[in-house]
């Protein structure tokens, strides 16, 4: 079989928003196929198993963050708040699904190797981006407090995308500028 592209990529899309609204349960090719529109045992054709329709998932995961991030510009610390307080609203709105869909492949990563790896590669691209983004906008950034940032944003996303405002406040999340402004200076201290 000729593998059609689009087609392919919308059955990826597709599964990320299968993750996102029904779990890892959720994920059958029937569901795909149902959420894509397309003709059943259309999934099936192009990912087999329920192990290549997690990887394509992660994959897909993978190439639409790079796509959002090749994007970034910073020149200064208030250009790294902009970009981390974009890159938070995005998650919570246009890039919701695929967040709910990357916190459910976490799960997954736990137990199925392949999976795990894909999402490696995200992880440690994740890093760099932080790292450079920081360094760019003049801060003396290491690894490590690169790696403070982008542990804490990202499990920010888990509790925005999860929790009641009484919590979020209690987590000083229910002001994103200052948790962001708190968070880079205590990454980097002023001297």
């Amino acid at each position: 079989m000729v593998e059609n592209r689009d087609r392919r990529d919308r059955l990826r899309d597709a599964a990320i928003e299968v993750l996102a609204g029904e779990g890892g349960r959720g994920l059958t090719h029937r569901a795909l196929d149902r959420v894509a529109g397309l003709p059943e045992g259309t999934a099936k054709n192009y990912f087999p198993t329920r192990d290549s329709l997690l990887r394509a998932a992660a994959e897909r995961c993978v190439e639409r963050y790079w796509s959002d991030l090749q994007q970034a510009e910073v020149h200064d610390v208030d250009g790294l708040l902009t970009l981390l307080r974009r890159m938070i609203d995005r998650a919570l709105t246009d890039n919701r699904s695929r967040i709910l869909a990357y916190l459910e492949l976490h799960a997954e990563a736990a137990r199925n190797a392949q999976v795990r790896e894909t999402l490696a590669r995200l992880t440690r691209a994740d890093l760099d981006l932080h790292l450079a983004a920081q360094r760019a906008a003049g801060l003396p950034a290491t690894r490590h407090g690169a790696a403070t940032v982008t542990l804490a944003i990202n499990s920010a996303l888990t509790y925005l995308l999860t929790q009641p405002p009484d919590v979020l406040a209690a987590y000083g999340l229910d002001d994103l500028d200052a948790f962001l402004a708190r968070l880079v200076s205590t990454a980097y201290p002023p001297a």
